[in-house]
């Protein structure tokens, strides 16, 4: 049977009651966070043009566009949120690879469930399951997809199609095609998304090709159902490994709690376990900057990390680890402020990224999924005296425990900017802890109307 099958049909054939209680929950934090980070992108300039562009372009009323009000086909609309969500730097990530699955989950499983009148509970499943899919074979593209320059994109789009196949009600047999489909859909590049915008744009084209792909199968389209694992198909061309583990134990365990991780501070995820370490450092040495000779980052993950120093922009700031930590020291921790104009030029903090430099021999990882680990951070003081403190996981990590009041609080600190009122704000997130209750979106989607 070919993968996509096999896949197709665990997703298809596996139930709400089959699914863990914990795995709802961390879809509805998924959702929270999404918001959150809609909310804080919608007014960026890429999230902008891409919004334009669509209502421009118009089509059914069928799904909301998040904070802006109007209502435009399945698939625009979660194009339309999905860009707003990535750029802002604030969604989810897979730490195996630092995919954005959530952020297309989310906004592709809300639209077509909108559209459709279909149940919150019925949403979470089609996250988790969406989840699962995408994760499995993203963690079979780690590293080699990323070495052959590719972003998570090529995998989150699967997560999209699952979620909006199962919500269409696809047979496993359409199901199978739609993941066909979607393989050979997108073909983001990490150069792109590590330097520019085009960071947000592949989360776009992943949530409209993922309802597209799923939308095709349903009206009977067909593909290569083996492009998955066929010679010059889709894992070799991405350089993928372990490939029989990706249909290994099915329904066993759950990528969405395993592996799944909130963002707690914007930027790259693999940078808060780092920045979580060089904040516990600076509060154990408690000294001042002029006090510090240098500071050590030691952490083998890190050193194809090394630029850019002294970020002017948000997408700079967003992968400068050097940033990260100067600032994390400084403040005694990184969080959404430090986005800001006014944190990148921070005289002090700006002094400290020239003191930063990575230790050349770092520990090995021990295995070969480099986001899932955090590192040490070493302060040198001017009067011999050093500080170091690791981090092996930050907070809102899977493995560590994702806790509802982290979600809570990053909820309402960033969600003010979606203009909303408290009595919205409050009223919102209180049907987002109680997703799987609601038996249509229509309140929610309401209430993410124009302010």
């Amino acid at each position: 049977m070919a993968l996509a099958h096999v896949l197709a049909e665990f997703a298809v054939g596996t139930s709400l009651e089959q699914l863990p209680q914990e795995t709802l929950e961390r879809a509805e934090m998924i959702i929270a966070s999404t918001l959150s980070s809609v909310a804080v992108g919608t007014g960026i300039e890429s999230a902008r043009i891409i919004r334009e562009i669509e209502v421009a372009n118009g089509g059914a009323a069928q799904a909301t566009v998040w904070f802006d009000g109007c209502r435009l086909p399945i698939h625009a609309a979660a194009k339309c949120n999905a860009v707003a969500s990535d750029a802002a730097a604030s969604d989810d990530s897979d730490m195996r690879s630092i995919a954005h699955i959530g952020t297309i989950i989310s906004t592709t499983g809300i639209a077509t469930a909108q559209a459709l009148g279909r149940s919150g509970a019925d949403v979470l499943r089609a996250m988790v399951l969406g989840y699962e899919v995408a994760g499995r074979i993203d963690e079979s593209l780690t590293p080699g997809r990323m070495r052959r320059g590719f972003h998570g994109s090529v995998s989150t789009v699967f997560g999209g199609t699952v979620a909006t196949g199962l919500l269409l009600d696809l047979s496993a047999d359409q199901m199978a095609h739609a993941i066909a489909l979607a393989a050979t859909s997108i073909g983001g590049m990490a150069i792109s998304a590590d330097t520019s915008c085009a960071r947000e744009y592949h989360a776009a084209m992943s949530a409209m090709l993922s309802v597209m792909a799923a939308q095709a199968a349903a009206k009977g389209f067909r593909a290569e159902t083996r492009v998955l694992e066929a010679d010059r198909g889709f894992l070799s061309a991405m350089n993928g490994t372990c490939i029989e583990d990706i249909s290994k134990d099915l329904g066993q365990s759950w990528d969405i709690c395993t592996d799944m991780a909130i963002k707690l501070m914007p930027g790259a995820h693999p940078f808060h376990a780092i920045a979580e370490a060089a904040a516990n450092v600076a509060e154990e040495a408690d000294v001042t900057v002029d006090q510090i000779d240098k500071v050590i980052i030691s952490a083998a993950q890190m050193k194809d990390w090394m630029a850019p120093n002294h970020p002017r922009d948000l997408i700079g700031a967003a992968h400068s680890v050097v940033y990260f930590v100067a600032a994390a020291i400084v403040d005694r921790g990184f969080t959404w402020i430090h986005m800001t104009p006014e944190k990148m030029t921070d005289p002090v903090i700006s002094a400290l990224q020239d003191k930063v430099e990575f230790d050349p021999c770092p520990p090995a990882l021990p295995d070969r999924f480099p986001h899932r680990h955090g590192g040490t951070v070493i302060l040198h003081l001017k009067d011999g005296r050093k500080f170091s403190h690791t981090c092996k996981a930050a907070k809102g990590y899977g493995i560590r425990g994702v806790d509802w009041k982290d979600v809570d609080d990053k909820f309402y600190h960033l969600m003010p900017a979606s203009g909303l009122s408290q009595e919205k704000l409050d009223r919102l997130l209180e049907l987002v802890h109680n997703f799987r209750k609601l038996d249509s979106l229509d309140e929610f989607a309401g209430l993410l109307g124009k302010p």
